[in-house]
């Protein structure tokens, strides 16, 4: 592979390519890689197509070697965060190139005025193209980082520190004592008042508004909170139409009033895999073709939340049941995986213990001080 190394900012639509070109080479004798869906990729860097570009701004290169692109990296900056952030990262077992894209990502959040960053991290929200992945290097799930394990030095020897490490586990269906975990799920029945619904999405619009008023107050204690609007919801629900099953999207309510909910998805990268990252039209078709032959084996349960007035009090163990009654009826699904849990909610770590959930995969959302010497 012989030529001169250099890096171009992706502008054209040849460098578009080029920029979704680059996993293909690094994954290419990867059995395990999946890839992201371009369009996905793309809707990140398109200020009417991403909310995030109200609030800040974002960039990205291409590394060549001569006219073959051997590595990628992006960069963003927020007006209201105090740090900037570096994503969709991929490079060649190389520490030359590696360190190329990540000075280049570090200079340009410096010049916007920001003095830290983290990494891997995207314009968008935590439960896609988030974090490093340092352990379980298989089945990739949709939207989720996947990297090979050399990825963690480059960053680790170029003054990167772990800040977060996010947990993702699993739980198999043959595994699950429903019937102990159902006795402990009625400490919830002394709530007067709860309900455990159905996601129906007749009623979307409804939904939305309680996803909103659940969300916005369960986390708003994290230390790393970002709220979320109704229109950014509105505009996830609407994106993830294709892979949401009304039985396991769980909302509960007390006395009408929204208290928690649980969002599951299938494992929609089962069929994905089929597509080679490019939902265009004849991806469409295949998407829909394979969407009905595949007897998808597992959900992935994307995000989980209570009200602080009701944490404790046996809400979430009954959700969680509920799932685990739906899942029992489906003949195909054998597994739930439950993503992401990072290391600053004890409270969900706890959760999972009590489940005998194991623990399948360990991402790392790495932080740097950006220095102008």
């Amino acid at each position: 592979m012989a030529g001169k190394l250099h890096l171009k900012v992706v502008e054209s639509k040849k460098q578009k390519a080029d920029f979704h070109k680059v996993p293909f080479l690094v994954y290419k004798n990867d059995q395990e890689w999946i890839p992201h869906l371009k369009q996905d990729v793309e809707r990140i860097f398109v200020p009417n197509k991403n909310l995030q570009f109200t609030k800040g701004n974002a960039i990205r290169w291409v590394l060549y070697k001569g006219a073959i692109p051997v590595g990628r990296v992006a960069a963003f900056v927020w007006n209201d965060r105090s740090y900037g952030g570096l994503g969709f990262f991929e490079s060649t077992e190389n520490e030359k190139h590696a360190k190329m894209l990540l000075e280049v990502a570090e200079k340009w959040i410096l010049s916007q005025g920001k003095s830290r960053l983290q990494a891997p991290i995207n314009f968008g929200e935590r439960d896609k193209f988030w974090g490093l992945l340092v352990e379980g290097f298989q089945r990739p799930s949709f939207q989720e980082n996947y990297n090979p394990p050399y990825y963690k030095s480059f960053f680790t020897n170029n003054g990167y520190e772990k800040v977060i490490e996010q947990n993702t586990s699993e739980m198999h269906i043959v595994d699950f004592d429903g019937e102990k975990f159902g006795q402990v799920a009625k400490k919830a029945n002394q709530i007067d008042g709860l309900e455990i619904r159905p996601f129906q999405k007749s009623q979307l619009k409804k939904y939305v508004k309680d996803f909103y008023k659940i969300y916005n107050e369960a986390w708003k204690e994290h230390e790393h909170f970002v709220p979320l609007s109704e229109k950014r919801i509105a505009s996830l629900f609407k994106s993830m139409k294709a892979i949401l099953k009304e039985e396991i999207l769980l909302f509960a309510y007390v006395s009408d009033v929204p208290v928690g909910f649980y969002l599951s998805v299938i494992d929609v990268n089962q069929i994905f895999k089929k597509l080679k990252g490019n939902l265009n039209l004849f991806g469409k078709i295949k998407f829909l073709w394979f969407r009905r032959s595949t007897k998808i084996d597992r959900i992935r349960g994307i995000i989980f939340g209570v009200v602080p007035g009701f944490q404790g009090k046996g809400v979430a163990y009954a959700m969680i049941f509920r799932l685990y009654e739906s899942l029992v009826k489906d003949p195909h699904i054998k597994s739930s995986e439950l993503a992401w849990v990072g290391d600053f909610n004890p409270r969900m770590l706890k959760l999972f213990e009590k489940l005998g959930v194991k623990k399948t995969k360990t991402h790392f959302t790495f932080e740097k001080l950006l220095s102008k010497d």
